[in-house]
């Protein structure tokens, strides 16, 4: 958990960029990434040289080389804990004219974060800003892998903050349950084609460490965690520099993370391929039919982003693969041919796990649509018994423009590090969600359609169009009224009577 000393750092970091004169936060996030990869690259050296040094051998991995570049600066002057040591006019040489022509050289090595460098540009304007963040930089601890990687969410939760593409970051406390629901397992392949900063892999690589720790001292399943486990797909290449950063600051060395357009590209070579995929897909807007692959129309015809995301979602997973994405909830109840043939897909072709609502609120600022996460597993046979339908009514925030934390912060999420009282699960309906998903073939299937989550039969779900709207099928609950016979009421308004009769005679004695 990052501290509030780490924080006001960062906080004073972002200030300088501002004052600096780069105000555009998705910027002032590209260049910490880069200078963030270069003390990391700066590590990775000290290691192998300290390696070297206890094995009274040569190098085995340099990544700056000896002697001189081209133009006549030393390479061991590219190195982080050599240059923050400069004066800031001949640190701002080295950087700009030298490092960062080197970064686009780096990519033979075939890692992703070097791949994603070679486009670095450097955009800091004067030696005094660069020296200052540098400064700033090195004073934060960064040897913990939690530590970098809850400094690198912060930093990217203040792209938020700041009002700018805010669609990039799903709520960290909506993606935790949703992979908590989806148990990722050590041999999975888990994909997210829409990856953005790379949020959902991030977070199944730290439930894996978390539930599954002898898996990472498996030799096999150490290289697989580290090279094969986790792919993602973006068409913005600064997000792929953020996500791939994001990552490594996680503890993962060489995840897939791929420039590609997921819906204009065929799908054929990835087809069948992964087992888990956890995705928040662009909702907005439509795209030239002609540009679709070809493989996503044969599943649905369709221009819509969001139909067309989940047609790709169910051509990727292999069969037996399961799939928890986030879709606005037009695609619940659309009355569309292509709407209502994707739901029919899921329902009767595959099998349709469950249906989590969520609060409109939970994109504000950027968006008040109203969402549902579907949890569907490919099966190619069908499958679909009873549908889990739960309504998440507080997720721990505010749901208005400010999304204010409702309670301490060990009692937010889905796994709390306190329990929560009764009136506290009416602020944060999260850990209720998870506890009652793990029963959904049991107790949830006894529960009352008036609950907050119920069970709905296949052929329900298919009588009523393959709706799959909470409301559609849950019912209210009445108040109980008290039926009297009719002769017990007519003996009471005769008792009544008699007593206003002798009630008006005792008045009108008095009044004589």
């Amino acid at each position: 958990m990052i501290t509030g000393e780490l924080k006001s750092k960062v906080d004073a970091i972002w200030n300088a960029f501002w004052s600096g004169g780069i105000s555009n936060p998705m910027e002032v996030m590209e260049q910490l990434t880069y200078l963030l990869f270069l003390r990391r690259l700066d590590e990775l050296h000290t290691l192998e040289e300290n390696k070297a040094n206890r094995l009274k051998r040569a190098m085995e991995h340099r990544i700056f080389p000896e002697g001189l570049d081209p133009r006549g600066c030393q390479y061991n002057d590219y190195r982080w804990s050599v240059f923050k040591g400069k004066e800031p006019r001949e640190m701002f040489e080295i950087v700009s004219e030298h490092v960062f022509p080197f970064l686009k050289t780096l990519g033979s090595d075939d890692s992703t974060y070097s791949h994603h460098m070679r486009d670095a540009r450097f955009t800091i304007p004067t030696p005094a800003l660069l020296a200052k963040v540098v400064d700033m930089l090195d004073d934060i601890p960064m040897e913990a892998r939690d530590t970098k990687g809850d400094l690198y969410e912060y930093m990217l939760g203040k792209i938020a903050s700041a009002g700018q593409n805010g669609q990039f970051r799903t709520p960290r406390h909506i993606i935790d349950l949703m992979v908590e629901m989806t148990e990722p397992q050590p041999t999975d392949l888990i994909c997210d084609p829409a990856s953005g900063t790379c949020g959902f892999l991030v977070s199944a690589g730290e439930y894996l460490r978390r539930e599954h720790p002898k898996a990472l001292m498996d030799d096999a399943l150490r290289q697989h965690f580290h090279h094969n486990l986790f792919h993602g797909f973006d068409f913005d290449t600064t997000m792929l520099r953020i996500g791939s950063m994001n990552m490594l600051l996680h503890g993962v060395e060489n995840p897939d993370i791929r420039y590609r357009d997921s819906l204009a590209e065929s799908a054929a070579g990835e087809a069948d391929r992964y087992s888990l995929i956890l995705a928040n897909p662009p909702f907005a807007g439509s795209l030239d039919y002609e540009a679709t692959a070809k493989d996503l129309q044969r599943i649905v015809k369709t221009k819509k982003t969001e139909l067309l995301f989940l047609a790709l979602f169910l051509r990727l997973l292999k069969p037996g693969g399961r799939a928890a994405v986030i879709v606005p909830d037009g695609v619940m109840f659309g009355s569309t041919t292509a709407h209502k043939e994707l739901r029919r897909l899921i329902v009767d072709e595959h099998k349709l796990d469950g249906v989590v609502k969520l609060p409109s609120g939970v994109f504000k600022p950027y968006a008040g649509v109203a969402t549902s996460i579907l949890f569907f597993t490919k099966t190619n046979s069908g499958g679909t018994d009873q549908v889990w339908f739960y309504e998440v009514q507080a997720d721990g925030m505010s749901l208005d423009d400010k999304r204010t934390p409702l309670l301490d912060e060990d009692k937010l999420g889905a796994r709390p590090h306190r329990p929560l009282s009764e009136d506290e699960h009416g602020r944060n309906n999260l850990p209720d969600v998870l506890a009652r998903w793990r029963q959904r073939t049991t107790r949830e299937r006894e529960r009352p359609r008036t609950a907050q989550s119920f069970c709905v039969p296949r052929e329900e779900i298919a009588a009523n169009g393959y709706d799959l709207t909470f409301n559609r099928y849950k019912e209210v609950e009445h108040e109980a009224v008290d039926h009297r016979c009719p002769q017990e009421i007519l003996d009471e308004l005769e008792k009544l009577e008699e007593e206003i009769r002798v009630g008006m005679g005792e008045l009108r004695g008095m009044l004589k």
